[in-house]
């Protein structure tokens, strides 16, 4: 018996020899499925050994540039196109050490078709890791209190992340443009008019793949869900059309730089309208000129009052101006509806060098207390 099981264990040999390596040949070989490479556990180990060696080059940065790309992922894109696509777009250096990586970690079946933003000081280790899931990027963007719309497409040109340029939202929202008739009723905007007033000033996370037409819905839903119908009938009540306010609180936001002198200069403001007497606001003057002195809000001269000849210097034109003329803050619209109640009918900016202002019930007054 036991010569038998020894010869049956001896004629065996070269049999399960032959099969040990078969087995041991299909284990170092592995195996592929089309481009995105599966591999089995001693490839994985042998391959991340490699990669032990190579550290430091996984960890540093292609380039120095801190500014963020734009880059897509399309459906269906294999690990091999995403590497390449990203040495294209000069965020790594080497496509197949990012294939490797991509490979041992497992990143080469999560990667996640989307947009992404990807600075190229980014190392090959967070590249990867980022590139798996879309839902965490998002274009931060501020528009800011007193900005006209020609700056928000500045600030659209120079953020560098939308699929869209400036030019495209200005298309949407200057004179003429076709403003979304829901809108354009609720806030009383006439036929043609741009939406100079009512792009809310706030801090936005937008999806990536957002449009000219979204990020303009964008910031009406804001103005309209902020100011809301509370707002617009209080107006309403003070015998104010929500244009008039709007108009108005521009003014109030580009002439304040303290929050708490809204309702101060918004009370000058109604004073003078209620007996007539013109509002000389410089910031009018300076939106008239549309950026001919080299900024949007350049300095103006005592020339400017007389010469510029625009239904919105409100030196030669009573009343107020015909629309906004930026955007304003949520505290500036309210003290348009609610001014302070004074006898003041000039203000001033202070000697002192704090950006506040002196107030003063007339024209002596508003002389004496000049620097």
């Amino acid at each position: 018996m036991r010569e038998r099981l020894g010869a049956a264990t001896r004629g065996c040999g070269l049999g399960c020899l032959g099969l040990a390596l078969a087995l041991s040949l299909l284990l170092g070989l592995g195996w592929a499925i089309s481009d995105g490479q599966l591999l089995d556990l001693a490839q994985r180990a042998l391959l991340r050994a490699q990669l032990q060696g190579r550290q430091s080059e996984l960890r540093a940065p292609f380039g120095d540039d801190d500014s963020l790309n734009r880059f897509s992922i399309p459906p269906g894109a294999t690990a091999k196109q995403i590497a390449a696509d990203l040495v294209a777009a000069a965020l790594i250096g080497d496509a197949a050490l990012f294939l490797d990586y991509a490979r041992v970690e497992g990143y080469d079946r999560q990667f996640e078709a989307g947009v992404y933003f990807v600075k190229a000081s980014q190392s090959i280790v967070e590249i990867a890791a980022l590139l798996t899931d879309s839902s965490r990027s998002f274009i931060l963007f501020r528009s800011r209190e007193g900005a006209r719309i020609e700056e928000l497409a500045e600030l659209i040109d120079s953020n560098g992340m939308f699929a869209f340029s400036g030019a495209d939202f200005l298309a949407l929202v200057g004179w003429g443009a076709a403003i979304p008739a829901d809108f354009a009723a609720w806030a009383g905007i006439p036929a043609g008019a741009s939406l100079e007033g009512y792009l809310f000033p706030d801090t936005y996370q937008l999806p990536p793949d957002i449009s000219a037409a979204g990020l303009r819905d964008t910031l009406l839903r804001a103005f309209r869900e902020r100011v809301g119908d509370e707002l617009r009938n209080a107006a309403l009540a003070r015998e104010f059309t929500l244009r008039q306010v709007v108009t108005l609180a521009s003014i109030v936001e580009r002439e304040a730089v303290w929050r708490d002198e809204h309702a101060s200069i918004a009370g000058v403001y109604h004073n003078r309208l209620s007996i007539g007497m013109r509002l000389e606001a410089d910031p009018t003057v300076q939106y008239a000129l549309q950026g001919a002195r080299g900024a949007w809000w350049g300095q103006i001269s005592q020339a400017d009052y007389r010469q510029v000849t625009s239904p919105y210097n409100t030196y030669l034109s009573a009343g107020l101006p015909p629309g906004p003329i930026a955007s304003p803050s949520l505290s500036a619209i309210q003290a348009a509806i609610y001014p302070a109640e004074s006898d003041y009918l000039f203000f001033r900016a202070a000697c002192d060098g704090s950006h506040r202002h002196q107030f003063a019930r007339n024209y002596e007054e508003h002389l004496s207390n000049a620097c």
